[in-house]
Parts: structure tokens; sequence; C-alpha cells
């Protein structure tokens, strides 16, 4: 059963979340459109194996699911949406230094955050990179023409158009390929327009970050492109990288990061 949710008022936003398990704390930072828990309900992820051993915080992004949010693209930001997981953190785990495993936008959430408060952070597993620098700069104009259409034609709309494939082939066995947005169609236009300023600092700064890293890629999904992966390798000095193209491959993840994070 799932726990019951929380409430934080985190900087202007009501922002839900729970926990599962007990040990050392995690936290999961969900991917854009999704929610605390929507990933594992379709079947993408398995965190069992990490509340098995963990304390797992899990949360709705600003915007996302239970959690509030406005209606300005600068708050859906990556760097802003690290400042809420920084005073989440202080919260739901104050004083600990914490794990932090995230899905494309949650990825990023947790680089910027990171970057911030170093102090804050234990392992990383970075699943799912999202389109960085030049790959971000040509998804731009497609994120800012997927908000207009949005307001012109109603969020139903936008998802019944939308192609009913795997992203990657690695998501072949999942329940279903095009998961609902956990997002109300008002503020959703505004989550999109954010995704569309926002980038990752430079490979020079992410150079900074030293703690241990998990990098796992899927192929085929031009939104999470492996060289997304292959470029946050190179530049994190203490990062290895795991690509999957199978199914077999992608339900292996749930183990190896439980390893990845138990290991001292």
């Amino acid at each position: 059963m799932t726990p019951p949710f929380r409430f934080a008022d985190i900087r202007g936003a009501r922002l839900a979340w729970n926990q599962t398990g007990r040990g050392p704390a995690a936290v999961w930072a969900h991917g854009m459109s999704s929610r605390a828990y929507g990933e594992e309900s379709s079947g993408q992820f398995d965190w069992r194996a990490v509340s098995s051993r963990h304390r797992l915080i899990r949360y709705d992004a600003r915007g996302h699911g239970r959690s509030s949010g406005g209606q300005t693209a600068e708050e859906y930001t990556w760097p802003e949406l690290a400042g809420d997981l920084l005073a989440l953190l202080d919260v739901a785990a104050p004083g600990e230094r914490v794990h932090a495993i995230g899905a494309s936008m949650g990825t990023a959430t947790i680089v910027c955050a990171a970057l911030a408060h170093p102090e804050r952070f234990n392992r990383l597993v970075l699943t799912t990179p999202p389109t960085i620098w030049d790959t971000r700069r040509a998804l731009t104009p497609l994120r800012v023409a997927d908000a207009d259409e949005i307001e012109r034609g109603g969020l139903a709309a936008y998802m019944r158009a939308a192609p009913d494939v795997p992203a990657s082939p690695a998501l072949a066995d999942t329940k279903r390929y095009v998961g609902p947005v956990s997002a109300r169609a008002s503020i959703y236009p505004w989550v999109l327009r954010g995704s569309a300023i926002t980038d990752l600092p430079s490979a020079d700064e992410l150079g900074a970050l030293t703690q241990p890293t998990l990098i796992l890629a899927w192929t085929g999904d031009p939104a999470h492109p492996v060289s997304s992966g292959e470029r946050l390798a190179a530049a994190l000095p203490n990062a290895e990288l795991r690509v999957a193209s199978t199914p077999s491959a992608l339900r292996s993840w749930s183990d190896e990061v439980a390893d990845f994070l138990a290991t001292t």
C-alpha cells in the first residue's frame, strides 16, 4: 500500500511527499509530466529494491501530481526545481546527507541541487539524462510549440495526438507507452516553457561534483539521448555509464541501483 502523502510549504508552493522503507535516506525525483509513483506505475522503473535497504523519499515536483505550482516559466527551470528539492530535504531529511535518484527532469534537478549544495548528497543515480547543451537548444522550439498547442486545443487533444509507441526499445514491455500528464492543463504549458529555457551548467562546472555517480541511459529516445549520458560521464570525475537497449537490461536497473547505493 502506498503510504499517505504529507505536504510541505516550499518556496511558494505546497509539495506532496512520502517515504517508504528504513535506513539511510534516498530521494527519488521523477521526470517532467510525471509524479512520485508515475514511472513506477507505468512499469518503467521499480525502486522496491532501493526501499528495502533505504528510507526512500518520493515527491511530486512543483506543478505535478498533488503539488501546487504557478504559471511562470522560470519556476520550472532546473535550478529552481533544485531549490525546491533542497528545501524539501530540510523537511524530510533534516541534517542528513542523502542519496539521490532522478529521471530526466529529476536527473537535471539533482545535478543542479548537488552543485549548489554538494554537502547534502552522497551517491547520485542519474537515469535517462535529458537533452543538454546543443541537443537541448534544438529541442527548445518544440517545447514552446507544444505549450502553445495545449493552450489552443487543450491537454486532452494534445495527449490523443501523441504516438503510442515506446520511446526506447528498452520500454517495449512497459504497461503503457504514453503515460498520463500529471499536471493540470492550466499549468503544464508553463512546465514546458520552463523546460525550454533551462539547461545544465557547462562541463567544466560539472567537474566540481565528486560524488560517486551511476548514469543509466537507454537507446533510441531523442528526448533522452545516450549522448547526454556520455557527456555527463565525461564531465563528472567519479561517474560510470550503463546503457539499456532491451527490457531485460532495463529491469536490471533496480538491483543495480540498490547495490550501488549500498556500496560504502
